[in-house]
């Protein structure tokens, strides 16, 4: 969930803490691949999954030094480290059921949601191709044991994790270029585009995690324990 957005630039590549991280984690890397591979793996699992005390309204910096973040707040992560080190990228918000969080928000808190809130995943462009990722959403540990709890409850959706309907569709999340694979894609709903700021986003009729005060009041009050049933979660992986 989000508040309303400032007018600062939260994909802040010119921010010298976003510099150095990305410099430091692609210093041995010759190609875009492999580049993409350690942004990849470094907000993955160095960024745990959580929901912010602020909701989207994050900036990539904020969340190096906070390592901790969500589907929006990690994408804007990915993206502003790709950029700072000139790689072709951008964020693809969309809509996404909200069944993507049961399990974390319960009771009250779930039913105050909206039925579907705005989501987005990072596209990189390789050899002039754009690629899909959201398969770094969820930090390892916490991917392991959510895909369990989902299989012993009987759920396809829930835990920050979509499972695809087909027994044949990829579900993974590792980086591969190649074959396409994803952690939430298959609760994705509507299509709001591409784009270079989220910010820009965010000031849009088209985003839907914008709660009035009292929403957000209740946000803040109930997502300290959505965070503690992530990491209890994460610790059964």
């Amino acid at each position: 969930m989000g508040n309303e957005p400032k007018q600062n630039k939260l994909a802040n590549f010119d921010d010298p803490l976003v510099v150095s991280t990305a410099r430091e984690l692609t210093k041995d890397q010759a190609k875009i691949v492999g580049k993409l591979e350690k942004i990849f793996y470094f907000v993955r699992d160095e960024i745990e999954f959580c929901f912010p005390l602020k909701g989207d309204l994050v900036s990539a910096s904020e969340t190096i030094r906070s390592r901790r973040g969500q589907c929006n707040t990690k994408g804007c992560l990915f993206l502003t480290l790709c950029k700072s080190i000139g790689i072709p990228a951008r964020l693809h918000f969309s809509l996404i059921r909200k069944e993507i969080q049961k399990g974390f928000f319960t009771g009250f808190s779930y039913w105050l949601l909206p039925r579907h809130v705005s989501h987005s995943w990072i596209e990189v462009q390789v050899d002039g191709k754009w690629h899909r990722i959201d398969s770094y959403i969820n930090d390892d540990r916490l991917h392991q044991a959510a895909v369990k709890e989902l299989d012993r409850r009987g759920w396809q959706t829930g835990f920050s994790i979509s499972k695809p309907p087909l027994d044949g569709d990829k579900h993974c999340n590792n980086f591969d270029l190649g074959a396409e694979q994803f952690e939430q894609m298959a609760a994705v709903t509507g299509d709001h585009g591409t784009w270079d700021e989220p910010a820009e986003y965010y000031s849009s009729p088209q985003y839907q995690n914008r709660p009035g005060p009292i929403r957000m009041f209740i946000y803040r009050l109930v997502v300290g324990d959505a965070n503690r049933r992530v990491a209890k979660l994460r610790e059964k992986g």
